[in-house]
């Protein structure tokens, strides 16, 4: 497949890149409905080659990236504690498999600063991998690009660091766990590591921990801001994580060994949830993004596919 054509294929997936940007990038079909959503799920105890077996049962990594294709990764990097960070070995086995497919530039961002990627260890796994570990001067106004959300509930503007737009390939690498406000984050809520600090702290108005309307406030913002950010792939660490005082902890653990993979963020978050005892129809957050046609909430409409590693 030639560079351009895949980039028109990436549209279909969901990627963000320079051919979309400006504008609100889930207004198109995408190929998770074109061809049924499917979530794939690994278990074992190497959570690399769980990684590997996830992307294999949709597909292989090769489907979302291209020979030459620049790569942009997300992690969660946000807290050294058990549970609380995607693995290291999860983002080091992403990087090697985009090389192996032929990418060119293969870069994890944030605007976390260094330590928080040293003290987890992710920051050693990206170096060491092969990859480029871009952090962004949150000082610096011009870094981040104003989104217009048309479409938005609560939230009528994002502001996405502008390095982002250089990438043809957006891997979303989240970790989900327990969220002391709204209970839960996955691939969903890890966009909030693209957009401006700034932005973010509008989401958590009032006491966003306990009271509805601001839970309610803060799950519409995040469900609004992945209007504008669609991952071409999501690789989520499901194998150890907080059930209690996420996101950050430390706090108590469940250790399914599972990696989660698929395009349809909404439905990955449903299934995730459900490693917690819940149901995507009782997050907010899940719902407000269904409402938004970003996906399938209802597991029944899932095709779940699994492997042990």
């Amino acid at each position: 497949m030639k560079r351009r054509e895949f980039l028109k294929t990436s549209a279909v997936l969901g990627a963000v890149s320079a051919l979309g940007a400006g504008k609100e990038s889930l207004n198109r079909t995408s190929l998770a409905a074109a061809e049924g959503t499917e979530v794939a799920v690994a278990h074992g105890a190497d959570f690399g080659k769980a990684t590997e077996k996830a992307v294999a049962l949709l597909g292989g990594i090769e489907k979302y990236v291209p020979k030459g294709a620049k790569v942009a990764i997300l992690p969660n990097s946000q807290s050294k504690n058990p549970g609380a960070h995607t693995k290291p070995e999860i983002v080091r086995t992403a990087i090697r498999m985009c090389q192996e497919a032929g990418a060119g530039e293969i870069a994890c961002l944030s605007w976390l600063p260094e330590k928080y990627w040293e003290a987890t260890g992710l920051g050693k796994a990206v170096v060491e991998g092969g990859a480029r570990l871009r952090i962004i001067d949150l000082k610096d106004e011009s870094l981040f690009r104003a989104l217009p959300l048309t479409r938005g509930k609560v939230l009528k503007e994002a502001k996405i660091m502008t390095p982002f737009f250089e990438y043809d390939v957006f891997l979303n690498l989240p970790i989900t766990k327990d969220h002391a406000g709204n209970r839960f984050t996955g691939a969903m809520k890890n966009l909030m590591g693209l957009n401006s600090p700034t932005v973010n702290r509008f989401f958590h108005t009032g006491d966003f921990k306990t009271k509805p309307d601001d839970i309610e406030h803060l799950d519409q913002c995040i469900a609004d801001l992945n209007l504008a950010l669609a991952p071409t792939l999501c690789i989520v660490d499901a194998t150890e994580f907080l059930t209690t005082n996420g996101p950050f902890g430390p706090g108590e653990i469940s250790s399914p060994k599972k990696v989660v993979a698929g395009v349809d963020r909404v439905a990955i978050d449903s299934y995730c949830t459900t490693l917690l005892g819940m149901r995507g129809e009782d997050i907010v957050m899940i719902k407000r993004g269904h409402e938004h046609g970003l996906g399938e909430i209802d597991l029944k409409k899932v095709r779940l596919r699994e492997v042990e590693a």
